[in-house]
């Protein structure tokens, strides 16, 4: 079956579709990302994108049982990949990937040059496109004229893990592997929906933890709100990806958009003040411009010397752009979580 790939500043690409036999629209981004693609296509902070994947060959491992994705779904609008594999061959392989994409209703297309692609989005920056098949037309979506952390946040409260610190974990679309983290050190974990506030629901808890998430970060004006209290009462808190932006603009800084964002697993940052490189999963297309007073830059990407992560000088504030919990990803950065629990005092 045909499909073509249509760029909004006019360029189309002509691919075969592998994935459901709709038309689909969103954001283009690319990746550069080797494995791991289960994880990153439920990971929420890709709600409303069209993925492109450098990596040539995508499927060769099929998709394993959903208690090994990072979300409930395919948060993707679309896929597109160089060669994709329809023998996979895993030991946790439960279907194919495009088994998963036609169940899941989400188009993808095989297009030999995604080199082309990438550089193409990485010169002009990422822009909105669509996916149509058999020239069926749809309307165009653009995520970042909604607020998508709304579509993907629980709509619950919801209780995991025992332990003597509770932190509270505002879920702007969060990654499952954060809980876990969490969970695996012995803490108790009340996961919360993005515009829920838990001191106005007078929750015992002993931190506020803010997790990554897609879109424009100004627009969860919820969160940020409840930030500010946390701040004011002085509660530890730890942002990652979105909340990292999320903090930075709680405390009075600013964000903006990125040409073309980072959306992989090997970006190098450097920890401030040290010689320490670390090698880090990423995927945002947003990131913080202006630090906010008596806070002090903690890391900074290697390769565009964007803000990688902000720290306060005296009170336990802090937080990441990238992801310490992986999946998938590198887990070098993992002792971020120890590093913030040794400063909760209960």
């Amino acid at each position: 079956m045909d499909g073509i790939l249509a760029l909004s500043d006019g360029t189309t690409i002509q691919g075969t579709s592998f994935g459901a036999p709709i038309s689909h629209s969103g954001e283009v981004v690319f990746t550069t990302g080797m494995t791991g693609y289960p994880q990153a296509f439920t990971d929420p902070s890709f709600g409303g994108q069209i993925l492109v994947l450098t990596y040539p060959l995508v499927g060769n491992y099929g998709v394993p049982d959903s208690s090994l994705w990072e979300s409930s779904k395919l948060q993707i609008h679309g896929l597109i990949v160089s060669n994709y594999i329809d023998t996979p061959s895993h030991f946790q392989n439960k279907m194919s990937l495009a088994a998963w994409l036609k169940k899941s209703k989400i188009p993808a297309l095989e297009i030999k040059d995604t080199r082309f692609l990438a550089q193409h989005l990485r010169d002009k920056g990422v822009m909105l496109g669509k996916i149509l098949i058999n020239k069926q037309q749809t309307e165009q979506y653009d995520p970042n004229e909604v607020n998508i952390v709304a579509q993907v946040s629980t709509k619950k409260v919801w209780e995991d893990g025992v332990g003597k610190k509770t932190v509270v974990l505002i879920d702007c679309g969060a990654k499952r592997n954060i809980q876990r983290c969490f969970v695996n050190r012995g803490v108790k974990t009340i996961t919360v929906p993005w515009d829920f506030d838990p001191f106005e629901a007078k929750m015992k808890f002993d931190a506020l933890f803010i997790s990554n998430g897609p879109g424009d970060p100004k627009m969860a004006g919820k969160t940020i709100n409840t930030i500010k209290k946390a701040l004011d009462e002085k509660k530890p808190t730890l942002g990652i990806c979105l909340g990292n932006q999320l903090l930075a603009l709680a405390a009075g800084g600013d964000t903006y958009k990125l040409k073309f964002g980072h959306r992989s697993q090997n970006q190098p940052c450097l920890q401030v003040k040290t010689a320490r490189c670390y090698i880090t999963s990423q995927n945002h297309g947003f990131a913080i411009g202006d630090v906010p007073r008596s806070f002090s830059p903690w890391f900074v990407n290697a390769n565009d010397q964007s803000i990688e992560g902000i720290i306060h000088n005296k009170l336990p504030f802090m937080s990441v752009q990238f992801h310490p919990e992986a999946t998938p990803g590198p887990m070098d950065t993992e002792w971020i979580f120890d590093y913030f629990l040794e400063r909760i005092k209960i």
